[in-house]
């Protein structure tokens, strides 16, 4: 009888310290004690300190300013100079930001601006920004990666602190404890997306009287409601926390002066529009005059734009920087056909292919990123999965070890595919296509933020023939290479609307086909940015397939497997490899994962 599989824990004892030049690789414990992410130190503001006299907090600023932990521009970050922007409503002469200090943001946010390394705005910061510091509604749709959270972050904290002094729902010391009433509410649709608001919230907030609060599902009411009872001006919920959080006493929106809905399709993905309504509706919240609302997301279906007439007032302002739908071209998107019983062995020879970096792998189902968790991990790759079935407690040890390096490989379902921006994330791989091209094209912006390169493996089976016209016509709008299997898709895909994005009238301000955000437009589209791009950063091999060995194993980048056998990347004939029992060199780093490139190049040229 053979014997069973070793556990991930015996495995952890019995790991050789030949594992791949990185070393042994680290076993990530989910059920670790964790601090919750709810309970994430923010500046704790007294009342005799003022704006010039609030001291530094050393150890919270390294924590949140930490230059390992960001996103920097990248090497195409100038591309974003000659994307195009649609803006319709508002004021002829509506302002353009295209410094930080043009607007009369608030000292104490330049400051963290700074702190934060922010070097020029983006489109949508440029366009968004000076309108909701105005007070206009805005409804605005942007590529993922392109600055949307500091679009409206640094108005709101900035208005905030400019108009007010520190607020009474900053509970004292022994005061008794009353309702948290925040100023500004900020939904989510997942767990995952409000922390990560928290954190940049923290960061925006820092050496200001303004507080941030994190509530979400997942985890007992407990913490969260002692960080509540401390004080809270900027709330960040989900919605289905929010709605008890309410219910039981713990927060009245009756002094809340600006909301914003982030990721507002995937909101109603989910299922939480009857939430929202209840939300929006409820009756201390404020009406009219008295709210300032914008809704946030990469791509705006119709559903979204009804959303948007019910809730914003009726001059709101519609922004559309790149294309609905659109994806950054800046990922290399690569398609590769397989049959479903060669996905296991493609995959591995792919990550055996690369240099170790922090890799992100989308499956369709729990199961499936458990199963190929087991698969991984056995082989002596150092991955962890993610997916709803998680405790709280597992999921933020996901998300930590992945960000740190320590499991540069995440196997997730789609509740990792909106929004999250975790540094230096080389390759996002659809292990399982998804049907829907919004799905897809939020998968692959989890690679190339701010201008930072990516590539995006696709495997394609005959199964995945409905998404297939969407997914010709959106590789065809980037400018990416066709595979000969999917040509048979291009007539279909060039007469192809997505329904999704056919608009109801013809003020909706936003065109209904569309999907790559590129460099074909110059400074008269959107006003002050400079000149057309030239791109010449792309090597020539980007989007080619090649018939290339990977590389050798004496570079440090893995254990060399068979030539790709078509040009079209078809590997239903490729020759197998013999997979080592190390998992090539993908051991645990002893530091953060840092992706260049030429991790990059080596990589896409798979």
């Amino acid at each position: 009888m053979e014997e069973a599989t070793a556990t991930k824990e015996q495995q952890q004892l019995q790991a050789p310290q030949t594992a791949g030049l990185w070393g042994v690789k680290e076993y990530v414990d989910p059920t670790a004690e964790v601090v919750w992410a709810s309970e994430r130190p923010v500046y704790e503001w007294k009342d005799d300190y003022t704006d010039e006299t609030a001291p530094d907090n050393a150890e919270l600023e390294r924590e949140l300013f930490d230059e390992e932990n960001r996103i920097n521009a990248g090497i195409h970050f100038d591309k974003y100079k000659s994307i195009s922007v649609s803006v319709k409503g508002g004021p002829e002469n509506r302002r353009i930001m295209n410094d930080f200090t043009e607007l009369a943001l608030h000292p104490t946010i330049l400051e963290n601006i700074v702190k934060m390394k922010f070097k020029e705005p983006t489109p949508i910061q440029q366009n968004a920004t000076p309108l909701l510091f105005a007070g206009y509604d805005v409804l605005a749709c942007a590529q993922t990666g392109s600055g949307k959270t500091a679009a409206f972050l640094m108005p709101i904290l900035s208005k905030l602190l400019s108009k007010l002094s520190k607020t009474a729902s900053q509970n004292q010391p022994g005061a008794r404890r009353t309702k948290a009433s925040p100023l500004a509410l900020i939904i989510l649709p997942t767990r995952e997306l409000g922390i990560q608001m928290f954190d940049s919230a923290r960061s925006f907030a820092y050496k200001s009287w303004l507080r941030p609060v994190v509530i979400y599902g997942g985890t007992e009411m407990k913490s969260q409601k002692e960080q509540l009872a401390k004080g809270c001006d900027i709330l960040i919920a989900t919605p289905g926390r929010l709605i008890d959080a309410i219910e039981r006493g713990l927060v009245s929106l009756a002094k809340v002066k600006y909301a914003v809905l982030d990721e507002a399709d995937r909101i109603l993905d989910m299922g939480f529009e009857p939430a929202i309504r209840q939300i929006m509706t409820a009756s201390d919240m404020p009406k009219d005059e008295g709210l300032q609302t914008a809704l946030f997301s990469a791509t705006f279906p119709s559903r979204v734009q009804v959303l948007a007439r019910d809730f914003l007032k009726d001059d709101y302002i519609r922004i559309r920087i790149g294309r609905i739908g659109g994806t950054t071209s800046d990922i290399m998107q690569k398609v590769v056909k397989v049959e479903d019983y060669q996905k296991e062995e493609t995959l591995i020879n792919l990550l055996l292919s690369q240099p170790p970096s922090r890799t992100m792998i989308f499956v369709d189902s729990k199961r499936r990123a458990d199963n190929l968790d087991d698969i991984l991990y056995n082989k002596n790759f150092p991955c962890i999965s993610l997916h709803g079935d998680r405790s709280q407690r597992e999921r933020e040890a996901a998300m930590d070890a992945f960000k740190t390096g320590r499991s540069p490989i995440l196997i997730t379902t789609s509740v990792a595919s909106r929004g999250l921006d975790i540094k230096d994330v080389l390759h996002v791989i659809n292990y399982d296509l998804c049907n829907e091209i919004d799905e897809y094209v939020h998968r692959i912006g989890r690679t190339a933020r701010a201008g930072n390169p990516g590539l995006a493996t696709t495997f394609y089976t005959d199964n995945n023939a409905t998404i297939a016209p969407r997914l010709v016509k959106l590789l065809v709008e980037c400018q990416q290479v066709v595979p000969e299997f999917l040509k048979e898709f291009v007539d279909e895909a060039t007469s192809y609307e997505d329904a999704d994005f056919v608009e109801e009238d013809e003020d909706s301000g936003f065109e209904a086909s569309g999907s790559c955000a590129t460099n074909r437009y110059t400074k008269s589209h959107w006003g002050g940015a400079g000149d057309q791009v030239q791109d010449t950063s792309y090597d020539g091999n980007w989007g080619t397939p090649i018939k290339a060995p990977a590389a050798p194993a004496g570079n440090d980048w893995g254990t060399p497997k068979g030539p790709v056998s078509s040009s079209s990347c078809d590997l239903s004939t490729a020759r197998p490899a013999q997979v080592p029992a190390t998992g090539g060199n993908w051991g645990a780093p002893a530091a953060k994962t840092q992706t260049n490139q030429d991790t990059w190049t080596a990589a896409a040229n798979w």
